[in-house]
């Protein structure tokens, strides 16, 4: 029995050590499985570790020819901008282009018409002369007669209607007043004073012998011989061209001395020239105060019984007359007119 029951035991043992032996083997067998896995498993991560390098590289060069893209496209897009701007303000101009050459033979002679007396306006005004004006109104006024078209005869009224008040204006012609100064100022120089008696004796009367002395000559020649009484009367006559009275109404200009006589035709001659340059100038109140302080120079120092000083005074006089200011009209009838026929009313 004995042995029966230790053949039993040693069955399970070698049993027991069998299946530990074949748990073993297992557990090796597993151990061994799963380092394999782990090896594969890193050695997957370290590839799929180097793919993710390489393809961050690569995003990296992407991005950049990205950013390189993106860079070129905003140039083109800013040089396509300028080009449709370019374009659009071609468009345009073409646009008034045609719209220009679309227009009427009447509307272009309309604008050509208004552009000129915009122009003659503005030289009017720099010039202060009607001239430019009364031209340009009196070529508008042939042209719109060449056409003959009814529409634009309101125009042509409007235009005449202008040209009549602009020529009645009586614009200031500055530059004739100039030469007339000019012409003043050249005979200054032979002006006679009314302190120059060599100059005063062909203009001031003799004073008749009174009547009583030619009587009591008369009376006394009939009691002397004939050659004492021609001795008396030459006497007298020398009596009379030696005594001499005029009428001075200013008396201080008998009184200038003949070195004084230079500065005072300087003077007469620097208050004409002010006047001429504040005329070119259309200073007019200017001129007329150095016009009138000419005048009273001229009636206070000077014989004015001379005909050279009589012509000077009635020139001063008269450019004095004519030195104002006239402020040219404007052609608004004309241009209202023009501007109601291009609006097609």
């Amino acid at each position: 029995m004995l042995v029966t029951t230790h053949a039993g035991n040693g069955r399970w043992i070698a049993a027991g050590a069998a299946l530990l032996a074949a748990l073993a083997t297992a557990a090796l067998v597993l151990a061994w499985n799963t380092q394999q896995r782990v090896k594969s498993l890193e050695a997957e991560l370290v590839r799929r570790q180097q793919d993710s390098g390489t393809q961050a590289a690569e995003a990296r060069v992407l991005a950049k020819q990205a950013e390189t893209t993106s860079r070129e496209i905003a140039a083109k897009q800013a040089l396509l901008e300028a080009r449709v701007a370019e374009t659009t303000l071609q468009r345009t101009q073409i646009e008034e282009l045609i719209q220009s050459l679309a227009r009427s033979r009447d509307e272009n002679v309309l604008a050509d018409i208004e552009a000129s007396l915009r122009v003659a306006l503005q030289q009017t005004a720099i010039t202060g002369s009607a001239d430019p004006l009364v031209l340009t109104l009196k070529q508008a006024d042939e042209r719109l007669a060449r056409f003959n078209q009814p529409r634009l005869e309101r125009v042509r009224r409007a235009v005449a209607q202008d040209l009549d008040r602009v020529r009645a204006a009586g614009v200031t012609d500055i530059a004739v007043l100039s030469i007339r100064l000019d012409e003043v100022i050249r005979l200054v120089d032979d002006l006679p004073l009314l302190s120059a008696p060599e100059r005063r004796a062909a203009a001031a009367p003799a004073v008749a012998a009174p009547a009583s002395a030619a009587a009591s000559s008369g009376g006394w020649g009939l009691d002397v011989p004939e050659k004492w009484r021609n001795i008396g009367l030459s006497v007298w006559g020398e009596v009379q061209r030696l005594v001499r009275v005029t009428r001075i109404e200013h008396p201080e200009g008998m009184l200038v001395a003949p070195e004084q006589a230079w500065f005072l035709r300087e003077n007469l001659k620097l208050r004409l020239l002010n006047a001429r340059l504040a005329l070119l100038s259309r200073q007019f109140d200017t001129a007329q105060s150095d016009l009138r302080d000419a005048q009273a120079a001229l009636d206070r120092y000077f014989e004015r019984s001379a005909r050279r000083v009589a012509m000077a005074s009635e020139q001063v006089r008269q450019i004095s007359a004519q030195a104002r200011l006239v402020t040219v009209p404007r052609p608004d009838a004309t241009l209202a007119a023009i501007a109601t026929v291009s609006a097609g009313r």
